[in-house]
């Protein structure tokens, strides 16, 4: 058995507090992950939290690395230090899924702001629901930028801005949402993901770096002078140096070893609408286009009559549905709202949330109202009357197909279909049920309150009945069993927009999306959910094109050709995607082409001139900068990730070694440790009885809970381990009963020595922890560190101390020495970071010099051509003029040079105020806390 001494010896090395570039404060944080952590994944959230110093740091690996696990492992860093001050600033489609990702892979709380639930915290007193404790705060762009007032009061620990190269114009005068975000987190140290930090020119890099760190190049103007306007080797080496420490980029070639990838197969189904179909589809669509709509409130007409549109094309039953919820709400006087679509339409908050209205609304004129309550009872009793549709025919033809082909690829007979209406899914079911799926198909939704989910959930329930799966909380629960009911039992999950959001389908390979969304990022959203890391086979992806709509059949083909999303390699689509800065902006111009255009001649020309618009977007013209820039093929780099790989899983082995170990110790007396697995059976007290295992996959396997660090359990036995008082005390290290090989602990057999085991913590840029290990034998001979702590490997007697003699002078002289060269290390590593700075700050300073200077020289040109102008000159007026024009460039040139000694003065000036900051920084100090002194003896 373990003592006390070894419980509080693992307690303290499980929470060290290390250097920001300290390996072991990545692994600490992928110990608590539930996700198998990939070296560059390790080494990109080590770069980002490389220098105390930095700003923050852009983390562009290619496509399909897991730029969100990276960021969420430097997240749970900050969690772990207790900075819980965080915001993740992303795209409004993408909230939802990094609240999932953060609570399921790396047990992260985290809030949703969005209008709703920022009032809803402002009704419950919350002046500021930013500022907000223990909670990671997640937020669209657009709202980030609406309530820029309420975050910049907030000090902010870290800021995680996705898909940030909507922000890479920032530079331009007229991008207004990119200058509000950087403006507003100006103080706060940020972490930009993108996969596309370079599209079109290379003032896009200079825009998100300012973001980053406005001191990393000089103005636009001088980054104009000397990077833009001219190529060169020696340019792209300058800019490599400069990027060397803020940017970071990993390609898929490089980790292929680590990371299998799978293709995409596309399957296109054709159907023909039948003639009622066509007429109620046409019908409204005109009445959709009348100039007057009372039915819609003015100030969201666009946004819902785009969601009108989609309901349209996903059935008859959607539509049908929503017209009579027009008609009830226009005989009330009420023009209906995004609220009122959005148990039918989930995907309205996203859009409501990116769309800008008008404030204008309708004079309401009661013959007008009953004329439009005529035509909307015409349209909704037209589409009672269809009940079967086409599309829902094609459906029942391809899916067999569809099922077969990913059959024939190795994959399981599963599909997930997607809509974007809750009444189509509701149609499907019944239609899959009645035509031999029946018992096989599960819904998933916003809600599921339907009876089929509610059974399924009840029977989850008892079958894990006592088990840490079940957290308590409905919703969560309810989603865990009808995934769990798809993955084990049924064969189809018909989905709506929920399903898209942060749930891992990995185990389905065939996505069916029956309702095609026109924002390409929702479209990849929801093949990502199966065509994801962990993903085995190839994904079968099927479409349905409408052969009696022109407009549709552009809208697949720009999906499909120029943003790639149907076939290609894991991650490719994502490339192309990275070229818009808002789906939402490409769905309104898709809205604009179904609202004005009424003819197929129209209609093909609105979609050629969108597609000759995006072309400059999605067809990058650097993408040989982009390589000379950013993509590092060093063979440094393989190397490096070969290090990481073995160094995490021993780190990571170590941990749950220590873990295990305290848990032994502290739980000998409420828990039955399996000593074939790293697992024990709780009986409870300060935490839920039941079986906790340290592996997350067989912890998930067995439904046990994943015993981690951070969990509850563990940071109790932690507490009570580092707090506990202990007086010296002899141990003897039952070395002979040890199975394996210490060869350092062998030689100290049959000899005595004394130890004394203390935390150094030392505080500078950052706060620093060192466990000091001083060991000597009875004979003098100094025992080093690794040794020390290999001494609490084998198991341990503890007895009294006796009258043993005081610890030895020279363990006291060892551990001195020890401080002092902790010290040293310390003050070295500071003084690198120091140099950098000062380095970043004197380039920044000859950047904004050279721009001055560059326009005094281009005014020296504009002189000497004037003067050969005036020389040349036959007239006496022209000589004249040109002499008077060089008078005023002279004049101009004049005023430059001293602008230019001004600027050298205030620019010098910012550079010693900023180094003068650093150096308040720096100053250090340090305390030792001893732990524990022991007389040790190896039997």
């Amino acid at each position: 058995m373990s003592t006390p001494y070894h419980s509080k010896l693992w307690a303290h090395l499980l929470t060290l507090r290390a250097a920001a570039d300290d390996f072991d404060r990545i692994t600490r944080a992928a110990g608590n992950a539930r996700v198998d952590v990939n070296p560059h994944q390790i080494d990109a959230a080590l770069f980002a939290l490389r220098s105390p110093l930095s700003q923050g740091a852009i983390l562009a690996d290619e496509v399909g690395l897991g730029k969100t696990i990276e960021a969420g492992l430097v997240l749970s860093q900050r969690w772990a230090e207790r900075r819980r001050k965080l915001i993740v600033v992303v795209p409004a489609t993408l909230r939802k899924q990094w609240a999932m990702e953060l609570e399921e892979k790396f047990h992260l709380p985290s809030i949703i702001l969005e209008a709703k639930s920022f009032k809803a915290l402002q009704r419950q007193g919350h002046t500021n629901p930013f500022d907000l404790r223990n909670q990671v705060i997640i937020c669209s762009y657009h709202f980030a930028a609406a309530k820029s007032e309420y975050i910049s009061m907030v000090t902010w620990d870290l800021a995680v801005l996705d898909e940030a190269h909507r922000l890479r114009n920032v530079y331009k005068s007229n991008n207004k949402l990119a200058k509000n975000i950087q403006a507003t987190l100006a103080r706060t140290r940020k972490l930009l993901l993108t996969a596309t930090p370079l599209q079109n020119s290379l003032m896009e890099l200079y825009g998100l770096v300012s973001i980053v760190d406005p001191q990393v190049f000089g103005d636009e103007k001088s980054f104009q002078a000397q990077f833009a306007r001219q190529s060169s080797e020696e340019r792209n080496r300058l800019l490599r140096e400069r990027l060397a420490s803020i940017c970071t980029r990993t390609l898929r070639k490089q980790v292929l070893e680590y990371i299998k990838y799978t293709n995409r197969i596309p399957i296109t189904q054709e159907f023909v609408p039948s003639d009622d179909e066509h007429r109620l589809y046409e019908e409204v669509t005109d009445y959709l286009r009348r100039e007057v709509l009372l039915a819609l409130p003015a100030s969201q007409r666009s946004l819902m009559t785009l969601v009108l549109r989609k309901l349209l094309a996903s059935s008859t039953f959607a539509i049908a549905g929503t017209l009579r919820g027009l008609i009830r709400r226009l005989e009330s006087m009420q023009p209906i709202t995004a609220e009122d679509v959005a148990d039918d339409y989930e995907g309205i908050d996203e859009l409501e949330d990116e769309w800008d209205g008008s404030d204008n609304e309708e004079t309401i004129d009661p013959q007008l109202i009953a004329e439009e309550l005529s035509l909307l009872r015409k349209y909704a009793d037209l589409a009672e009357s269809i009940r079967d549709n086409a599309k829902g025919d094609a459906l029942l033809t391809v899916l067999d197909e569809a099922i077969d082909k990913a059959k024939s690829l190795g994959a399981a007979e599963k599909a997930v279909i997607f809509t974007e209406s809750r009444r189509t899914q509701q149609y499907l079911f019944q239609l899959l049920t009645e035509n031999g799926y029946d018992g096989q198909v599960v819904l998933f939704n916003g809600v599921n309150n339907d009876p089929l989910s509610t059974r399924i959930y009840n029977e989850w329930l008892k079958r894990h009945d006592g088990e840490s799966v079940i957290t308590g909380s409905r919703s969560a629960d309810i989603r865990a069993a009808l995934i769990e009911e798809f993955r084990e039992r049924a064969k189809i999950l018909v989905a709506t927009e929920s399903a898209a959001e942060g749930v891992n389908l990995q185990f389905c390979s065939l996505v069916v999306n029956y309702d095609l969304p026109w924002n390409p990022q929702r479209v990849e959203q929801r093949i990502g959910r199966c065509h994801r890391y962990g993903q085995k086979h190839d994904v079968v992806v099927v479409n349905f094109l409408n052969k009696r709509n022109e407009a549709d059949q552009r809208v697949y083909e720009l999906l499909a050709d120029k943003f790639q999303l149907f076939s290609g390699i894991f991650g490719a689509s994502d490339e192309v995607l990275g070229a818009l800065e808002s789906g939402v902006d490409l769905e309104k111009r898709i809205a604009q082409v179904y609202q004005e255009c009424r003819t197929t001649d129209e209609i093909n020309a609105a979609f050629d001139a969108l597609q000759n618009e995006l072309e400059s977007s999605i067809e990058s013209r650097l993408t040989e900068t982009r390589r000379a820039l950013l993509d590092n093929f060093d063979e440094d780099v393989h190397a490096r990730l070969k290090v990481y790989e073995g160094q995490a899983h021993e780190r990571l082995s170590e941990q749950q070694q220590y873990l295990l170990s305290l848990a032994k110790v502290e739980l000998a007396d409420s828990a039955i440790f399996d000593e074939t697995l790293s697992r024990f059976r709780y009986s409870g007290g300060d935490a839920p009885p039941g079986m906790y295992h340290l592996d997350w996959k067989l912890a998930e396997a067995n439904g046990d809970t994943f015993f981690r660090v951070d969990h509850p359990l563990a940071q109790s036995l932690v507490e009570r381990a580092v707090a506990r008082e202990l007086p010296p005390a002899e141990i003897v290290v039952q070395y002979s009963d040890y199975e394996g090989l210490i060869s350092t602990v062998q030689e100290l057999k049959g000899k005595s020595g004394w130890l004394s085991v203390a935390e150094l913590t030392v505080e500078s840029f950052e706060l620093e922890e060192f466990l000091i290990f001083a060991g000597v034998t009875d004979a003098g001979e100094i025992v080093d560190e690794e040794t020390c702590l290999k001494l609490f490997k084998p198991y341990a007697d503890v007895r009294p101390l006796g009258s043993f003699n005081a610890p030895l002078p020279k363990v006291t002289q060892i551990e001195e020495q020890l401080v002092k060269e902790k010290l040293h290390f310390v003050e070295e590593k500071n003084g690198r970071y120091f140099d950098e700075e000062v380095a970043k700050l004197d380039r920044w300073a000859d950047d904004l010099k050279f721009g001055l200077e560059q326009e005094i020289r281009d005014l020296d040109k504009q002189i000497k051509a004037l003067r050969r102008t005036s020389t040349t000159a036959i007239s006496l007026a022209d000589k004249l003029a040109a002499q008077k024009a060089q008078r005023n460039v002279e004049t101009q040139r004049n005023r430059k040079r001293r602008e230019l000694y001004e600027a050298q003065d205030a620019i010098d000036a910012r550079r010693n105020e900023l180094i003068e900051n650093i150096e308040r920084q720096l100053k250090q100090t340090h305390r030792l806390k001893s732990l524990f002194t022991i007389r040790w003896t190896v039997v």
